[in-house]
């Protein structure tokens, strides 16, 4: 294994041999409220990073462009590397979370059209909600990124929605990071798991997500491993 490049709340990266591929190894912890929660989970990291390859797969089938090589083992993968863009862009299908909490709105209600929202990656000032003209005027990035990743956030939105209903899933919302190559390419990056997304139980509405650990509802190991079965998974 390489140099530790970056330690995050879910995932270690560390370089390769090739200077534009990272390794990349998922964690046990289970973090909420920007970190004041905290819990290892036993078997989390290889649920995420068994999820996270599948989506990935599946999203470069619908020509969905990402920093995703492939899955080595149980906890790790090889990923580009890139230079990630400071917002987390998350697209909501359904009142729920901060949204519905924000705008004094019952859990559940489904929205007329997906709706997209950027929040500026700092975990000092709690990850705000941000606007576009934000972004502009902090020079966080260009309107050109901005486009694109809004564009590949709603492409992404409709594979997966799709998707996941054939499963018995409703994706009520989920939290995007993008990246940029050597070439300046806008990458889908991070991952997309029961830590990024919010799954509702089509019929039950059980919450299937990183929700039960949040909200203290229990069963948090079991719920991942109920999203890797309808998706395949032993």
């Amino acid at each position: 294994m390489g140099d530790l490049v970056y330690e995050g709340k879910a995932k270690k990266l560390f370089t390769t041999k090739d200077p534009n591929v990272l390794l990349v190894q998922y964690k046990d912890d289970a973090t909420a409220f920007n970190g004041e929660k905290k819990e290892i989970i036993e078997g989390k990291g290889a649920l995420n990073n068994k999820i996270t390859s599948y989506f990935f797969e599946l999203l470069a089938e619908k020509s969905v462009p990402s920093h995703f090589l492939e899955r080595l083992s149980t906890l790790e993968q090889l990923v580009k590397r890139v230079t990630i863009v400071p917002l987390e862009v998350v697209v909501r299908n359904v009142t729920a979370g901060s949204f519905a909490k924000r705008l004094g709105l019952q859990e559940g209600r489904p929205l007329p059209f997906p709706i997209v929202e950027f929040y500026y990656k700092d975990d000092s000032l709690g990850d705000p909600l941000i606007l576009e003209d934000h972004i502009y005027a902090l020079e966080i990035t260009s309107k050109e990124v901005v486009v694109e990743m809004k564009e590949q956030a709603l492409k992404i939105n409709d594979i997966l929605y799709e998707h996941m209903e054939q499963h018995g899933i409703r994706l009520v919302d989920f939290k995007l990071e993008f990246g940029l190559d050597h070439a300046g390419q806008v990458l889908l990056a991070d991952e997309i798991s029961p830590d990024t997304c919010r799954f509702w139980d089509l019929q039950s509405g059980d919450k299937l997500d990183k929700d039960r650990f949040r909200r203290n509802l229990g069963n948090v190991l079991e719920a991942y491993q109920e999203i890797e079965k309808r998706l395949g998974g032993q």
